[in-house]
């Protein structure tokens, strides 16, 4: 297992240094649902949620997180992204709303965690938009699907799942 990074010799929280990593092209996919009741479903279906749009709304809430990702999360570096992708789309078998989020960037440093608050933040939304007819709803399985760059290249979910279970 690597060490943590963000933690000093002495232990002190700080910000890594990429001055010397390499720009490379890099990209990180994240993934999560929202679970709710079934008519909260069908009001987001049909668009008729008294906030107005709530896919809409949560899509431009979640591309805006990825943006502002070092704001929120202290030892994230503030990037320049190239690429923000969010796609909702409603699985009515689990009555989810699921949410995967693409950020790319060409840098010194990956996107994983601009992903994943995209996530969080579109799936929130989602929440803050039907709360008032369901504050029962869930977010589950927010986690990171792929990334791809830097020096340690790809990561993908489903080939560490297979290396554990070897």
């Amino acid at each position: 297992m690597s060490k943590l990074t963000h933690f000093g010799a002495h232990g002190k929280a700080h910000m890594v240094d990429v001055a010397a990593k390499q720009e490379t092209h890099r990209i990180a996919r994240a993934t999560g649902s929202i679970r709710m009741l079934p008519a909260t479903l069908k009001l987001i279906a049909a668009g008729t949620a008294k906030k107005g749009d709530v896919i809409g709304i949560a899509r431009i809430a979640a591309i805006q997180a990825a943006k502002k990702t070092s704001d929120l999360i202290p030892l994230c570096h503030p990037l320049a992204l190239t690429h923000v992708d969010v796609a909702f789309t409603l699985d009515r078998k689990r009555v989810a709303v699921d949410c995967v989020a693409t950020v790319e960037t060409r840098g010194r440093t990956g996107v994983e965690m601009e992903a994943l608050t995209a996530v969080a933040a579109g799936l929130l939304t989602v929440y803050d938009m039907c709360k008032a007819v369901d504050r029962g709803m869930r977010l589950e399985q927010i986690a990171l699907l792929e990334k791809r760059g830097g020096k340690s290249g790809i990561w993908t979910r489903a080939a560490a799942a297979t290396r554990r279970q070897a």
